[in-house]
């Protein structure tokens, strides 16, 4: 008898079910458990207190990435009130737990969903769960990975097995080539103002067609990064050539992958998805949002559309207004959606000698790890920045959110590779709009929100 086509979602969820219960979920074996200093010490300590020890412990990974200062010359100490605690709480319980810590002066440090694929923890075909909703981000290298709160946490860490219901599958394929200077960010914001902030709730999403299959690793994790933005589970990509030669001869991957298992990481052709969404790529264009959600988000040379006035009060602009021309006053090059080599490259090749507006209050640019860091600076590409104005610092989530400490006035208007904008996520009265790393520096040149296709022909 022919088995029934599976998608990759299926596949790998079955792969890890240990047993399903009469209440119709299913316990699904863990194979990365990944913590942060905003959450790792309290998952930790509560374990401690409970006496119930980690059950593996080189499955088990933490880092400093969330409060952790980014100035250079940092220690522990940060810019948020208390937060030097929250550093040396999770360094007691992670040394206390034996498990793998990154630390603040660790070569290896950077954002969670960076240093992962970085040092081949996540794999394809393995479950990895971290107590941060962009855990979704390492779907780009064919794992099933989502977000959990931290007594899920503790569970995965405790039983190596946590209770689920089984999600909906749903296929989202971009067709066709990308335009020259649309990319990954792009993509997933165009996917989101078309159907939603909701509309991958309760769904895996798995991310396919040419366009994806085009995209390198580092562009396939922002596209994974904002499936989360799209209320999905997770979003992944089934792994192929690109993948495995990304992987070869990191730390902790495999030194082959050869067997059947990763041989059949994909969707069975004639796998039947929950639904099923199709995406011209090549009718895209660069993407900014204009509110506050992600959903709120148009392309850059298009008039602002009517939306709750809340948002049109928040955000200060009217409909009817255009987007391009925005004064901002902040430009944030950074986060786990665009903070990569890549990221930077590309920020680089086009602010390379040229310098930011007068009136932009501060420049940032965070990279993802260390090891991006350095390899950046090998480059030289650090020097660019600085040349234009930016500050250059070392990694760490910083100005993504207002835990990060960075602070500016009220209504001050923020350009940001990061992945949220709701009101007061990079701090009270800021108005943030996410973009792609191109329109960031772009913006910072012009000193109001610019189109970096036109920067670009200047180039030429």
């Amino acid at each position: 008898m022919t088995a029934k086509p599976q998608t990759l979602a299926d596949k790998i969820w079955d792969a890890h079910r240990v047993a399903s219960t009469a209440a119709g979920s299913d316990l699904i074996a863990i194979d990365r458990v990944f913590l942060h200093e905003r959450t790792g010490a309290s998952a930790l300590k509560s374990m401690a207190a409970a006496g119930r020890p980690v059950r593996d412990s080189r499955r088990v990974f933490a880092v400093m990435d969330h409060i952790v200062d980014t100035r250079i010359g940092r220690g522990d100490q940060t810019l948020m009130q208390g937060g030097q605690a929250f550093i040396t709480e999770t360094r007691a319980a992670a040394h206390a737990a034996g498990i793998t810590l990154f630390d603040v002066t660790d070569p290896d440090q950077g954002i969670t969903h960076v240093i992962s694929p970085e040092l081949g923890i996540v794999l394809p075909g393995c479950t990895l769960v971290a107590p941060d909703s962009h855990t979704c981000t390492q779907g780009a290298l064919g794992a099933l990975a989502w977000g959990i709160g931290s007594s899920e946490a503790e569970h995965a860490m405790a039983t190596g097995v946590l209770r689920l219901p089984r999600p909906k599958t749903m296929r989202v394929t971009f067709t066709g080539e990308l335009p020259v200077g649309v990319t990954a960010k792009d993509m997933a914001l165009a996917l989101i103002a078309a159907h939603g902030a909701g509309g991958g709730a309760g769904h895996v999403v798995e991310f396919a067609g040419p366009a994806v299959e085009a995209l390198e690793i580092e562009a396939r994790m922002t596209l994974c990064n904002m499936a989360t933005e799209f209320s999905a589970m997770a979003g992944l990509i089934a792994p192929d050539a690109k993948t495995y030669a990304y992987l070869a001869g990191r730390r902790y991957a495999p030194a082959a992958f050869d067997g059947a298992y990763w041989d059949n990481l994909r969707s069975d052709e004639g796998a039947v998805f929950d639904r099923e969404i199709i995406v011209d790529a090549a009718s895209l264009k660069p993407m900014v949002t204009w509110g506050t959600s992600p959903q709120h988000a148009i392309p850059i040379d298009a008039p602002v559309p009517q939306g709750p006035q809340r948002v049109h009060d928040y955000i200060g602009l009217a409909a009817g207004e255009r987007l391009q021309g925005t004064k901002i006053d902040v430009a944030f090059l950074g986060s786990c959606t665009n903070a990569r080599l890549s990221d930077l490259r590309r920020a680089a090749a086009l602010i390379k000698g040229r310098k930011i507006a007068p009136g932009i209050r501060k420049a940032l640019v965070v990279p993802g790890s260390g090891a991006v860091k350095r390899a950046a600076e090998a480059e030289g590409l650090d020097e660019i920045f600085r040349a234009a104005g930016f500050e250059w610092r070392e990694s760490g989530c910083s100005l993504c959110f207002f835990a990060g400490g960075e602070a500016f006035p009220a209504g001050s208007r923020s350009i940001s590779s990061t992945n949220r904008n709701f009101e007061g996520r990079q701090g009270p009265g800021i108005r943030t709009h996410i973009a792609s790393p191109e329109v960031v520096v772009a913006s910072a040149i012009a000193g109001v929100i610019a189109d970096p296709r036109e920067l670009a022909g200047e180039k030429a």
